[in-house]
């Protein structure tokens, strides 16, 4: 049958498909438009299928944090570039996805994903988005902090890299946030030495031996010296124990009970592309 050029231009309109690929659609479907989207929509589900190995390493983050501090969301929105993530329709559509996670409270990626947005799975919403602009979209984190202290967020600029440091109070909003940036920039894997995995800490020292060892030092010696290397592990890795970036001649601990700031008790920390 003969597809009308303003047919095409209604699918497209409705869709965000491309103009031969609503054409195509409407053929296949023999001009009946609910066919035809879902046509496109299976379209999609082979676009995605292919770009399955694509890197999905640009994208935006978005964080939601109540009004109270006590909970607190940020989610990552993934795709394949810089040009895509900055278009205002991403950004909303991650930001719908980040109210829907803060709305039922879940982390979790899979749980998230079966949810529904006006009916329909997020997953299959992720799918038409996929038709739509035709590279690989996912959603690769999420966050939820949920507490009695307050939970502060930030943002790093480009929209690629996001923190949520939670406190066991009230904590001043530019003390909040220079923790926060600490924790953004300096990568903790832990808040204190005590969270941080045995299992790190015998790898740690084992290769800090054997490094002390090939140096030249008697293993008894090296033994004990291992030990002030862990030291220096935990002024590197562990968010208390760092060294504050605006200062350093006090760690992120000294900084907060110099102001008097309730302690950092956990955080989670979202980058795209790392």
């Amino acid at each position: 049958m003969s597809i009308s050029a303003a047919d095409v231009k209604k699918l497209r309109d409705m869709t965000g498909a491309g103009m031969m690929d609503c054409k195509k659609a409407l053929a296949e479907a023999n001009g009946d438009f609910d066919a035809a989207v879902e046509f496109l929509r299976k379209k999609g589900q082979k676009v995605s299928e292919a770009r399955a190995d694509r890197e999905a390493n640009q994208g935006t983050v978005v964080t939601l944090i109540s009004d109270d501090q006590k909970k607190a969301v940020a989610l990552a929105l993934a795709c394949e570039t810089d040009f895509v993530a900055r278009n205002e329709d991403f950004i909303a559509d991650a930001t719908k996805f980040a109210q829907l996670a803060f709305d039922e409270e879940v982390s979790d990626i899979d749980t998230f994903k079966a949810l529904k947005i006006d009916g329909r799975e997020v997953s299959e919403h992720l799918k038409d988005m996929v038709g739509k602009i035709g590279e690989k979209i996912d959603i690769p984190s999420i966050s939820l902090i949920k507490t009695d202290g307050a939970v502060v967020s930030y943002i790093h600029p480009g929209n690629q890299l996001a923190v949520l440091a939670e406190f066991a109070g009230e904590v001043d909003a530019e003390i909040g946030k220079d923790v926060a940036m600490q924790i953004a920039a300096m990568s903790p894997i832990a808040v204190t030495k005590e969270e941080v995995d045995a299992s790190i800490l015998d790898k740690e020292l084992e290769i800090a031996k054997e490094q002390l060892i090939n140096e030249g030092k008697p293993v008894e010696i090296a033994e004990k010296a291992a030990h002030g290397k862990i030291r220096r592990f935990y002024e590197e890795r562990v968010l208390l124990e760092q060294k504050f970036v605006k200062d350093g001649s006090v760690s992120v601990r000294d900084y907060l009970n110099n102001n008097n700031a309730p302690v950092a008790v956990s955080f989670s920390r979202i980058q795209l592309g790392a």
